[in-house]
């Protein structure tokens, strides 16, 4: 398991290191808030990390239910893990790419 380093800035001693479990469970985390979608099952089927300079590339693979917008829910998708990883580590999200690989229509069928 990788270990990423935050030096802090000068005139501040110590660092901070983050664990990429840590930054993955954050991510799953946001991605569960959003209504309407799930994460694939298995957190590295669904889940890829990149840790670069210049901040964290995300890929993110869910189900969408079905009534809910595919670009709605995308969109807060992207909103939820942007501000979630900024918010609780110090790291810059970059990008976060939102796959809908598929529609659950086990709601559709319950309420028949």
């Amino acid at each position: 398991m990788a270990l990423f380093k935050r030096v802090p800035p000068e005139g501040q001693k110590g660092k901070v290191s983050y664990n990429s479990g840590i930054v993955s469970g954050i991510v799953a985390l946001a991605v569960k808030e959003v209504e309407g979608v799930e994460l694939l099952a298995g957190k590295k089927k669904g889940l890829k990390l990149y840790f670069e300079k210049d901040g964290i590339y995300a890929e993110i693979s869910v189900n969408a239910d079905y009534g809910y917008s595919v670009p709605d829910v995308a969109f807060k998708i992207q909103q939820s893990v942007k501000h979630n990883v900024e918010a609780m580590t110090e790291y810059k999200v970059k990008r976060v790419d939102v796959y809908v690989v598929g529609v659950d229509f086990s709601q559709e069928r319950a309420a028949e």
